[in-house]
């Protein structure tokens, strides 16, 4: 006999609740895969490089909590189940780059963004309304976000210090993450989104970079 719960919406909010909490005021978690640095030797930075990496690092951290953020409020109105499946599979492998920033980010002696709470409650916003929209134009604003990330991981990897190895490995496997999750969503039929709407992203998104590399 299948003893699988089924939940109701109101049940649906509350783990929702619940993970960006944990999300956000939960430092010490366990990832589901190895931290990519971790065979890595400490590189020898400079005071300036230290600040910079950490500030991009800190920029990473935001980006994915609000990654969290997003596919969380997607998967909260999704109308199909599997969508549902697949986009809490999603943010599990957000989790590991949300540990291995904080991470990187402990080792360099900097602390992640003030800001954070901020970009969830939005992004959280933004990806319920994405849902709302329906199953394609979600799947499609996933796949623009993911392009967008991985466009913004390609720049760290070229500023990043050469001897910078633990970083490398980090934004490395995150660049690639992020572009199974652009297949995926454009494999299950993502929607192209509006060339004015992709703007307002990149808009948005060089907002948030250029506030939380400080704050």
């Amino acid at each position: 006999m299948n003893q699988s719960r089924h939940y109701s919406r109101l049940d649906n909010v509350l783990i929702q609740a619940e993970q960006g909490m944990r999300t956000l005021f939960s430092p010490q978690r366990k990832g589901q895969r190895d931290n990519p640095a971790k065979t890595h030797a400490d590189s020898q930075l400079n005071q300036t490089q230290q600040r910079d990496v950490a500030g991009m690092m800190r920029i990473n951290h935001t980006g994915e909590v609000c990654a969290q953020a997003l596919y969380q409020g997607q998967a909260l109105t999704a109308r199909d189940k599997q969508l549902q499946e697949k986009l809490h599979q999603a943010a599990d492998e957000e989790n590991d780059h949300l540990d291995w920033c904080q991470a990187r980010l402990d080792e360099l002696d900097s602390r992640t963004s003030y800001l954070n709470p901020l970009w969830y409650i939005g992004s959280l916003s933004i990806g319920a309304l994405a849902g709302i929209a329906g199953d394609k134009w979600s799947l499609g604003f996933l796949a623009e976000t993911e392009h967008q990330v991985v466009r913004h991981l390609e720049s760290h990897l070229r500023r990043i210090p050469k001897n910078d190895d633990k970083s490398r490995a980090i934004l490395e496997q995150m660049r690639d993450d992020e572009n199974q999750h652009a297949t995926l969503a454009i494999n299950n039929g993502a929607a192209e989104l509006p060339w004015g709407f992709k703007k307002l992203m990149q808009a948005t998104a060089k907002l948030m970079t250029k506030t939380t590399y400080w704050i």
